[in-house]
């Protein structure tokens, strides 16, 4: 004898559950903060003064895993309610993250103690990292409807 069945939406079976986007999710902070460390040490090699307080890992990690929450959250919000979700984060990532470069380069542009653009550029680049590595993680997380991760 059979029971009901329940219906499940035919791509249910390739996206993760929630336990393994979190920790997919936290694997993927360790590596862009890890990736940003190795940026801020050549930075302080290259000459950048270690008053730039930006690139204290304090700081930086800091804004680097609150960067790839922020990005999963935008990511899924675009994904539930967008009917062309890719062409949004097509268009969207690229503007966001030259949005996410006005602050550096308005710090560039101040006296802080230690501020160089040597220190902006490592900030900048710390973005590109974080996007990197992000993107093609929330894309095996986070699938977008009808598309292979």
């Amino acid at each position: 004898m059979t029971g009901p069945t329940t219906a499940r939406p035919a791509d249910s079976a390739r996206r993760p559950g929630g336990l393994v986007v979190t920790g997919g999710l936290a694997a993927t902070a360790v590596v862009a903060v890890a990736l940003n460390a190795a940026v801020a040490a050549l930075a302080h090699a290259a000459g950048v003064s270690d008053d730039f307080e930006p690139l204290h890992l304090s700081d930086y990690a800091l804004l680097t895993v609150v960067g790839v929450l922020a990005g999963a959250g935008g990511w899924a919000l675009v994904r539930a309610r967008s009917a062309h979700p890719a062409r949004v984060l097509r268009t969207w990532i690229p503007v966001i993250l030259l949005i996410t470069f006005v602050p550096d380069i308005l710090l560039g542009t101040s006296d802080e103690p230690g501020t160089s653009w040597g220190g902006v550029i490592a900030l900048m680049v710390m973005h590109l990292i974080v996007a990197a590595v992000a993107v093609p993680a929330f894309r095996l997380l986070l699938p977008l409807p009808g598309r292979r991760p």
